[in-house]
């Protein structure tokens, strides 16, 4: 079982290693001439008042006997455009452009100035056959091009990279990874310990270790890549491809590990057993739920891919696969949610029904924090949406974490509650008419 887990985990990470869109800000390229329409090159969200487009071509003669240029049009212009019900020509369309850059030289710049807040701009690639319908000339030569998008830095030079829904990952995930590595010298050896002296806690806190490791490595990888990001607006996208596997990966896992304890926890006490103590790695019933429940979660994942290929782990949420994962998580804190209620609305045992509240606690936030700053996030500006999801579900997740690993590390409750040879608590270890404990 833990082989099928390993394997959905690896070709829904390979899917997003391999799905994944260009998310640097430098980009190369080459410009053809095509009709139909203009042809988008690039979308960056500007701030400030002193932002730059830098672009550099090779064939200067090219460009100027097509009359190339680019069109700069501000996100909602542009959907308003597209959206509207009057008939507007290609060209009447290309006209309503707030910037246009000619591309008559080498290398050129434009500022984009008097920016109000930051927001999202389009830029796109014109010539005089982008409006003629069923243009074809092989002959046409390309343009190639290299092109730099960058908001003005803390003194106001036109040196950054990110755009405005990017500033400030950098930071977070310096801070992170900064965290990790403070913790991980505090606790790594006394988790270690007693790692090694197993015991009816084992299976769950080596699954917990290995999220957590996952967890670290996708932080790490997001540095490396925010670190590189910043220097060339190209990054390094081998980097980021891995934190989003590590991230599938423990996603997965934890979803696994959860269900797994839920469903096994409900199961119990359905078949109301006192012969022998339920346990989470040997479970049919509880284990068949699970897989099937993750099994569906990765075909989502895999979906959600190839409908939107340029985002992160977390920001994307207006596609149907994004919004069928968000429905799942929903439905599946709400099941896990009621069940729990059953097992603490019967439960007689303060100590017991402490444990499974404070279990419930750890695993709605797990589940229920995409979906909810994914509805928060509407109250704010675009460029803020994908800052305030992906920090606030990594750290809603760090502090999951946190809740459960206290709960079964606990000796003050997991290791009173689990010594009462409870059904409905899992991973103890019975043998003959008694429970025999490790730690």
């Amino acid at each position: 079982m833990g082989r099928l887990l390993w394997l959905l985990c690896v070709a829904v990470g390979s899917s997003r290693w391999w799905l994944r869109g260009a998310q640097g800000k430098t980009l190369r390229g080459r410009f053809s001439s095509a009709g139909g329409g203009a042809q988008p090159a690039a979308r960056f969200q500007f701030h400030g008042d002193h932002a730059v487009l830098y672009i550099r071509i090779n064939n200067v003669a090219a460009a100027v006997e097509k009359e190339a240029r680019l069109h700069l049009f501000q996100a909602q212009e542009w959907l308003k455009l597209q959206d509207s019900t009057q008939d507007h020509s290609c060209g009447e369309k290309l006209s309503k452009a707030q910037l246009t850059m000619p591309m008559n030289l080498t290398e050129q710049n434009l500022t984009v100035t008097q920016i109000p807040y930051p927001e999202t701009w389009y830029v796109f690639y014109v010539d005089k056959f982008t409006c003629e319908e069923n243009y074809e000339n092989s002959e046409s030569e390309d343009i190639q091009f290299e092109m730099v998008l960058l908001n003005p830095d803390a003194e106001g030079n036109p040196l950054d990279h990110f755009s405005a829904g990017e500033s400030g990952l950098h930071e977070f995930f310096f801070l992170l990874v900064l965290a990790y590595f403070v913790a991980a010298c505090i606790y790594a050896q006394s988790l270690w310990q007693t790692l090694k002296k197993g015991g009816p806690m084992h299976t769950v806190l080596k699954v917990l270790s290995t999220v957590l490791l996952f967890q670290a490595g996708s932080a790490f990888a997001n540095y490396l890549h925010f670190s590189s990001y910043a220097k060339d607006g190209i990054g390094a996208p081998f980097m980021g491809s891995l934190a989003e596997l590590c991230d599938i990966v423990c996603q997965i896992q934890m979803l696994y590990l959860l269900l797994s304890l839920c469903m096994g926890w409900m199961i119990g006490r359905m078949k109301k057993s006192q012969s022998r103590p339920l346990q989470w790695d040997s479970t049919p019933a509880s284990t068949g739920i699970a897989v099937v429940v993750v099994v569906t979660q990765s075909i989502l994942l895999i979906w959600e891919q190839f409908e939107d290929t340029n985002h992160h782990s977390y920001h994307s949420h207006h596609s149907l696969a994004s919004g069928l994962l968000i429905g799942l998580r929903v439905c599946l804190s709400l099941s896990l949610a009621c069940g729990l209620y059953q097992i603490i609305r019967v439960e007689r045992s303060t100590l017991k029904r402490e444990f499974y509240i404070t279990f419930a606690k750890g695993c709605i936030l797990w589940f229920l924090c995409h979906p909810g700053l994914a509805t928060i996030s509407v109250l704010f500006r675009d460029y803020q949406r994908e800052k305030v999801i992906t920090i606030g579900v990594i750290l809603c997740q760090s502090v999951s974490m946190v809740i459960l690993y206290r709960l079964f590390l606990s000796h003050s409750l997991y290791w009173e509650v689990s010594s009462l040879s409870s059904v409905t608590l899992p991973l103890t270890v019975a043998s003959g008419h008694k429970s025999r404990h490790y730690f």
